[in-house]
């Protein structure tokens, strides 16, 4: 069997007492590099140092562009996923999922789109369903999946939705994990840990999820939405003229929803340009209060993110400053009105 030799692991609610007993149980010598996502959001964290203080391996925080090695464990830092490259890591601000970030679902598809059959993704204790569409990209890719036993689990709620709907190939009390890791990292396969359930999954097999990078994306939208109150909105067709509703009865011809779209667009950027302003101005204030306190280094830290705000904001000028392409109208674009239309129309 192929060496299973990157170790990737998911936890939310609870997850730091599990880890800790995860990591403290891995030899010094494991043949494996291990990645942890802790659901931690943005707040500051002490992670990386309670599980090193519980770890004969060092954990550090796992850095953007570092170095996969074996014998080394990294968390994914606040605010930040963790996603897994041929030989290095790498660290992106995309869109939250599964409402955190870091998630675990873009370490475990990254992981397993990078590494495939020598990938063991690992869920403790956790709430909700986060982990289990990393399971499933695992799985494809020939991975071996583990769950702690829900059973013994402080919140069994990822585990209990990654055994539904995907399956796993073992799930064990969070005591006999450590040996299993050690097992799948060494020339041999696993033999059966005492008190290993078997599982087989939900018995409709999941559908197949496209690749995610973890970067914002520019996907075909699943409905076009209300410029007027963001609701979603159901296209109707009037003649051949293309009318768009929202569910509170916002209406809008075609060439309507186009200018609607335009002023809410000039309106969400005039919010980030107000709003990036209002913070060069909180950093400028407390650049000069450091200063005045005799901390130049947080000082020019400060200044740095004042810098920051006004660079992107210089951006933005630029493109309000600018016209928006005014496409033909409706009846030069082909569409036309057959008869009269009254309200029972729309």
């Amino acid at each position: 069997m192929k060496c299973r030799d990157i170790i990737v692991v998911g936890a939310s609610a609870g997850g730091l007492r599990a880890l800790q007993t995860l990591v403290g149980g891995l030899p010094q010598d494991l043949a494996a590099a291990v990645f942890i996502v802790l659901h931690i959001g943005a707040r500051p964290s002490a992670a990386s140092r309670i599980l090193n203080s519980s770890s004969p391996l060092p954990v550090a925080e796992a850095v953007d562009g570092g170095e996969i090695r074996n014998g080394h464990i990294h968390v994914a830092p606040p605010d930040h996923h963790l996603l897994l490259e041929p030989g290095r890591m790498r660290l992106t601000r995309g869109p939250r999922e599964n409402r955190t970030r870091p998630a675990v679902d873009p370490l475990f598809r990254s992981a397993a789109e990078a590494y495939g059959p020598r990938v063991v993704g690992i869920i403790l204790s956790g709430t909700l369903s986060d982990g289990t569409a990393g399971f499933s990209a695992i799985k494809r890719c020939g991975g071996t999946t583990v769950v702690q036993d829900p059973d013994e689990a402080e919140y069994p709620g990822m585990s209990r939705n990654a055994l539904r709907y995907v399956g796993a190939d073992h799930c064990l009390p969070l005591a006999a994990i450590p040996d299993l890791v050690v097992h799948l990292s060494g020339a041999h396969p696993a033999s059966s840990s005492g008190g290993e359930k078997e599982h087989s999954g939900s018995l409709q097999e999941p559908e197949e999820d496209d690749e995610v990078t973890g970067d914002y994306e520019m996907d075909q939208p699943v409905s076009l939405t209300c410029p007027s109150c963001g609701g979603s909105l159901k296209e109707t067709m009037v003649g051949q003229l293309p009318y768009y509703t929202c569910h509170i009865g916002h209406r809008f011809a075609i060439a309507d929803m186009d200018a609607g779209q335009v002023e809410r667009l000039e309106q969400s950027f005039e919010i980030a340009l107000r709003t990036l302003n209002e913070r060069a101005a909180l950093c400028r204030r407390m650049s000069q209060m450091a200063l005045d306190n005799g901390h130049h280094l947080s000082s020019r830290r400060w200044d740095e993110a004042r810098a920051e705000a006004e660079e992107r904001a210089t951006v933005l000028r630029r493109i309000l400053a600018q016209d928006w392409t005014s496409p033909p109208s409706a009846e030069e674009s082909g569409f036309r009105r057959s008869g009269r239309a009254d309200d029972r129309d729309l």
